[in-house]
């Protein structure tokens, strides 16, 4: 499949796709967009659905839509749109800084079964000397990148909102949150963090033992 345009999310969706844990039944993309990254990982699981809140993006997201794959116009927060402990994969690529921190995480939470897996690819702002010589080294692959996917960009009105937290707070706020989490920062102005949702956190929600 070759992608119709080229960015720095984008760049990182082979990473998202390769975490779709084997045998996943339904998987989740929060923040869809046209749905570009649902669309791959249809192959990956029994079910996709994606989520945005934006009509115009759920619009392209409905003009190409595979078997498996239903796209669904709504906010990931309201708690009324997706149920609920449903998910075995839930996908979160430059979502999480659009809102408060902390809920749009325990909003994930929640959405991923016991023992599903949760992939945030997320964005964070440099607050010291090392984080700028990191960014830096990221410009001469970013240009070259561009260039050699045409530089296409992505889909006209796609939401866009600048990050609050810096690359210290998110690892942070990230190890506080997702107990275990594997967090990485990539080159790319990104960085990853994946999360497995211990199995027996379903009992303690349920009052159980």
């Amino acid at each position: 499949m070759t992608d119709p345009y080229w960015n720095h999310n984008v760049h990182y969706h082979p990473v998202v796709a390769d975490a779709v844990p084997e045998g996943c039944r339904i998987a989740l993309d929060v923040g869809c967009g046209d749905g570009l990254l649902a669309r791959k990982l249809a192959g990956r699981a029994g079910s996709v659905t994606g989520v945005d809140r934006s009509p115009e993006m759920i619009r392209l997201a409905r003009a190409d839509v595979p078997e498996n794959v239903t796209f669904v116009e709504a906010d990931y927060l309201d708690g009324t749109s997706l149920d609920d402990g449903t998910y075995d994969f839930v996908s979160a690529v430059a979502v999480v800084h659009h809102t408060e921190f902390d809920n749009a995480v325990a909003r994930l939470v929640r959405l991923l079964a016991p023992g599903g897996r949760l992939v945030i690819v997320g964005l964070a702002y440099n607050k010291t000397f090392l984080d700028w010589m990191i960014s830096g080294c990221g410009l001469p692959v970013s240009r070259f990148l561009a260039r050699r996917h045409g530089g296409k960009l992505g889909p006209v009105g796609m939401p866009v909102e600048d990050t609050l937290m810096s690359w210290g707070e998110a690892r942070e706020d990230v190890r506080r949150l997702l107990p275990g989490a594997r967090f990485r920062r990539r080159l790319l102005w990104r960085y990853i963090a994946v999360w497995d949702k211990p199995v027996a956190s379903q009992e303690r929600e349920e009052g159980g033992p």
